[in-house]
């Protein structure tokens, strides 16, 4: 069973770019609709990746909504540097803090889209509780830490149940998934009820960023 169509983001994977061209990439992602800034503080995730100078390079160097995902701990310790250094929007971990009310809230306070995620392995409950409050919803569908997994199946479940909570509360929140999505997968994911779909290495590939921006969008017509 499916839901209704309805439009679909894309948001291309800064973790996936050539970064001695990063602004030549964020150009090239231009017909995109968010740029998708992940960040990793190596205990959270196993991975370290980048942080604020990086943010802040990609905020003079495109204006593409910059949906910055916090997989570190204690996020709210860090959501003005990041609010500060250009993000749009900023995600965070019902894993990562003992309180995500009050980070959603601070997101919030500081005019930014808030938005809430969850591993692969944590239960959607856990979210829930904060559904009503945020203005993004994201399913993990790698365990986070590292570009080019391989797509977790069980995941377009954790979509379809997530799309119907958000419809029960009337919420026009984004409901977005990362990780191994490709134009293989992604009209299953829409049909789930997915709004936006983040995705690095099937964009940023041999042939060029807008063209593998252009198989999503193809994928999805």
């Amino acid at each position: 069973m499916t839901v209704p169509a309805r439009p679909v983001k894309l948001a291309p994977s800064l973790l996936s770019c050539d970064f001695t061209r990063l602004g030549e990439e964020l150009q090239a992602i231009a017909d995109a609709d968010w740029a998708h800034v992940d960040v990793m503080d190596g205990r959270f995730v196993p991975n370290i990746s980048f942080g604020v100078p990086i943010l802040a390079a990609a905020r003079r160097a495109s204006s593409l909504f910059m949906d910055v995902h916090l997989m570190i701990e204690q996020p709210e310790r860090y959501l003005r540097d990041f609010a500060d250094a250009g993000a749009d929007g900023i995600t965070v971990h019902v894993e990562a803090t003992r309180h995500i009310h009050r980070a959603v809230g601070a997101i919030r306070e500081l005019g930014k889209r808030a938005g809430v995620t969850l591993n692969p392995g944590t239960p959607l409950e856990a979210a829930r509780p904060v559904l009503a409050d945020v203005d993004l919803v994201l399913v993990m569908s790698v365990n986070p830490g590292f570009g080019g997994q391989k797509f977790i199946p069980a995941s377009v479940e954790r979509v379809r149940t997530l799309r119907g909570w958000l419809d029960e509360l009337g919420s026009d929140a984004e409901l977005q998934v990362d990780g191994g999505v490709t134009p293989a997968n992604a009209r299953l994911l829409a049909d789930a009820g997915a709004t936006c779909l983040v995705a690095g290495s099937s964009v940023f590939g041999p042939d060029g960023a807008a063209a593998g921006v252009a198989r999503l969008r193809e994928a999805l017509a």
